[in-house]
C-alpha cells in the first residue's frame, strides 16, 4: 500500500470549525470526498479541497498512484499559533481576541478493494442537457392555437388557488 501525506499550515480558521468539515471526509474515496467538499456550505471546505486535490496531485506525479484508487486514511486538524489582539471596552477596560489558526494534515493511502467509485470528478464546464418536444417546445416553434386556449384556462385555475393559499390567516 502506497501513501501520500500532504498538509496545509497557517490556516486563518479556527481547528473547531475545519473539524466538523474533515471529519466527514475520513475513510471516503477521494471522489467521494471531493464531492462531499463542494457540496459543503462551510468556509473549511474551500481550503480543504485545494489540499486534497494538490495531495492526489502529488500521489498520481511522484508515486504514479492511479487516483481512482486512493481514500482519505486520515485527516488531522491541529490547533496552529494564536494571534492575541485586544479590543477597547467600556471605562478603560479591554476585552481579549484570539484568533485561532489551524494545521491541516491529510494521508491517502491505495485502497485494497477495487470496488468501482459512486461519483466521478471531471474537470470543464458541465454540458447542458437538451429537452426533447416531450418537454419545453424548443426555440421558433409556436404554440397552436388550440393549446394557447388550454394554457390559459390553466392559469386563470392557478391563478385562483395561488390567491386563495396566498393570503394571510388572521
Amino acid at each position: 500500500m502506497k501513501t501520500q501525506i500532504a498538509k496545509l499550515n497557517h490556516l486563518k480558521i479556527a481547528p473547531r470549525k475545519v473539524r466538523l468539515v474533515a471529519n466527514s471526509l475520513k475513510g471516503l474515496r477521494v471522489s467521494e470526498a471531493e464531492a462531499q467538499l463542494m457540496t459543503s456550505a462551510k468556509r473549511a471546505s474551500i481550503p480543504l479541497r485545494k489540499l486534497l486535490r494538490g495531495a492526489v496531485a502529488n500521489a498520481k506525479q511522484n508515486q504514479q498512484i492511479n487516483p481512482d484508487e486512493l481514500i482519505v486514511k486520515e485527516i488531522r486538524v491541529d490547533q496552529g499559533p494564536v494571534l492575541k489582539r485586544f479590543l477597547a471596552r467600556a471605562m478603560g477596560r479591554a476585552t481579549p481576541i484570539h484568533k485561532k489558526s489551524s494545521h491541516i494534515t491529510i494521508v491517502l493511502e491505495t485502497r485494497e478493494t477495487s470496488e468501482p467509485g459512486r461519483f466521478t470528478i471531471r474537470g470543464g464546464k458541465a454540458k447542458k442537457i437538451k429537452e426533447g418536444k416531450e418537454g419545453k417546445a424548443e426555440k421558433g416553434e409556436k404554440p397552436k392555437p388550440k393549446e394557447k386556449e388550454a394554457v390559459k384556462k390553466e392559469i386563470t385555475e392557478q391563478g385562483f388557488a395561488q390567491k386563495l393559499f396566498r393570503r394571510k390567516a388572521v
